[in-house]
Parts: C-alpha cells; structure tokens; sequence
C-alpha cells in the first residue's frame, strides 16, 4: 500500500520521467535490443548534466544564487530590466556553454530573483523566455547548441560559413525575445529583501573552482568520467546533500529518451518515410522532425539523407522550439518549474506553447522566404 502511494507521488512529480521511460519501453517492442543501444544513451551528456546539476546544488546550498539575485535586483531596479538581464544572461551563457547548461545554471538565479521580490506573477513568462533564449541563443556558435556540434563536425563546415549560414536567424530571435521582454513585463520597482546573505569565503572559492571544473568537462577539456569522479568526491566530503537531492529523475528522462530517439531511427519505415519527403523541403521537414523526436536526434537522422547542411542547420536550431520534446532543454525548464509549481502545470504549459510556437512560425516563415 505504502510503496504503490510512494510510486503514485514520485509519478506526479516526475511526469515527464514516466512519459519518456513509457516511450522508449514502447519503442524497444518494435526494435529489440541489439548492439545498437550501446551507442543510444550520450554518456558525455549524462556525465556533463550530472556534474553541472551537483555543483549548482552544492552553491544552491550556500545560498550563492541569492546573493546573486540581491546584486542583480540593486542594479535593476525594476521587475522588466530584471528579466531581461536574466534572459540575456541565459542568452549569453547558452552561447558558450551550452544551452542545457546554461539554463541549469541560470533557472535558479531567475527563481530566486523572482520569488524574493515577490514578483512570481512573471515567474512563468521567465522561465519559458530563459528556455526560449537557451535554444536559440546557441544557434550562432558550432558549440552553443549539441546539434550544432554535431553538424559541424559531420559536414566540416567552415567557421565563416557557420556564422553567416545563423546570423539572420540569430538576429530574428533577439529582436523577438527583446520585444516580448519589453511588451509583457511591466516596469515595477523591485526591492532588496531585508535579511542580508554573508557567503562563506572557502566554500565558495572551492564550488566556484569546482563550477569551473565542470565546464571544462561541457568543453571536453577534461574527459567526463573522470570528471564526475572528481565532482561527486568532493561533494561527497563536503556537501553530501547536494549528491543526496540531485535531479536524478532528469537524468533518467534523457536516457530514456536517448532511447526512443534511437529506436525510432533504426526503424525502416522512417528512414523511407524521410528519403521521401526531403525531396521537398530539408528546411521545413527538419523543423516538423524537431517537434516529435527532438533536435538533436533529428540533426543525426537527417543527415543521412541530405547534403543541404546550410537549411538543416537552421531547421534544427528554429525546430528547437515548439513543443516540450523538440529540445531536451526544455525538458529541463519544464521539470525546473513544476518542481517548484506543481499546481501550475497547465498555466505554465500554456504560457509555453504560445511564446514557442509564436517562435516557430516567425522563425520558419522569415527562413523559408529569405
């Protein structure tokens, strides 16, 4: 009795867990397991998220992020400027880091800027903004974003190229996310909360050396299984809560999700269904393809049947929004808010299928024309 209420909670709060482990126990009845599912789950990924996750919990601890948004609410001021600095910054940091990484990182900063002024009223337009600048602020950089990685390697493409093949839609996603900023946040005074936050000197050195180590991982600078030995043994001697309550149920949505991605690209009829229908626009198919099976997935099928890479990569990276599966960084801002409003559920998904999908229409209409 106990154990089926433990399973029905867990359930609740991991939706998007059980939707994905359900998708690919589905997909393994039409391929059975094979050498194949060696290659599915990215364990660089896995290994990436899980050090980020750790060290974000470990600085969470300390209250690093408050003491960061007291800093940004006293330069702001003001509940629209706020905003936009937090979903430049996510803008920014999903450019150099990626854009999973970056919203791991920056989520919490905007949760704790919102909540502490009392401003929660625009704590969903935030997160589904910061989601949105994460998926394309990356676009304009062969590392921003996994899929482009991955092209960039795959096609060899130039680094000029790269950046004039993105810049036009790079541009587009700015002015657009500026423009809602500045349309849907009012310009409300915010004010510092009261209590003061005094961070303990070493352990913030330590987690900030720490925080570095883990992007050196995102960069390959260091090999990742190596990286999460590291990170989980000195959290383990220092901050063994951040390890105990890490977002393991998201880490488990993209292995599953590795999964079903790779299951439904062995599968026969796909590859026909899409050797047809690229004949008439790889743009436009690599856009649809997002919405179902995700970008990256849909970067590593495509390119099976394709030499166009300049409309691949756009469509993969303007395919990113859209709905929750089209990019599996928005996996993670979905799970980030419910986690924190489970009772908003709906709101936050209508929130979100309307700036994204408004997103997509404005993105593939001004790319499908240029």
């Amino acid at each position: 009795m106990m154990r089926g209420m433990r399973l029905k909670s867990f359930a609740k709060k991991n939706v998007v867990f059980v939707v994905a482990f359900v998708a690919a126990i589905i997909s393994c009845l039409f391929v059975p397991p094979n050498v194949n599912y060696l290659n599915y789950v990215d364990g660089r990924t896995i290994g990436c998220l899980f050090g980020t996750l750790a060290v974000i919990g470990a600085l969470r601890n300390i209250r690093f992020f408050k003491s960061i948004a007291r800093w940004i609410i006293a330069k702001t001021g003001d509940t629209r400027t706020a905003v936009i600095t937090l979903v430049c910054i996510t803008f920014i940091g999903s450019m150099l880091i990626a854009n999973d990484m970056a919203l791991i990182t920056f989520l919490p900063l905007g949760f704790v800027v919102l909540s502490s002024t009392k401003k929660e009223k625009y704590m969903a337009f935030t997160f589904v903004m910061q989601n949105i600048a994460a998926n394309l602020g990356g676009m304009l950089t062969p590392f921003g974003n996994p899929q482009n990685l991955f092209l960039y390697s795959y096609f060899n493409i130039p680094n000029d190229e790269f950046i004039k093949i993105m810049f036009a839609p790079f541009a587009v996603s700015v002015s657009l996310i500026f423009v809602c900023c500045w349309i849907f946040v009012k310009k409300e005074k915010m004010q510092l909360p009261k209590r003061k936050i005094k961070l303990p000197p070493g352990r913030t050195t330590f987690y900030l050396m720490l925080f570095t180590f883990a992007i050196a991982i995102v960069f390959r600078i260091v090999p990742y299984v190596m990286g999460i030995v590291v990170i989980a043994a000195c959290l383990w001697m220092t901050d063994k809560r951040a390890l105990k309550k890490l977002d393991y149920p998201l880490l488990g949505t993209f292995s599953c999700f590795f999964i079903f991605a790779g299951n439904i690209s062995q599968m026969e009829s796909v590859h026909a269904f899409f050797d047809h229908i690229l004949s008439y626009s790889v743009l436009l198919v690599s856009v649809i393809s997002c919405q179902f099976i995700s970008n990256v997935p849909s970067a590593i099928l495509l390119s099976r049947f394709t030499q166009n890479y300049p409309d691949l990569l756009v469509g993969v990276n303007i395919g990113g929004v859209g709905t929750l599966v089209a990019s599996l960084a928005s996996l993670i801002t979905f799970r980030e808010y419910t986690k924190r409003y489970p009772h908003k559920t709906k709101s936050y998904l209508k929130t979100f299928f309307a700036f994204n999908f408004f997103f997509l229409i404005i993105l593939t209409g001004f790319c499908l024309t240029k």
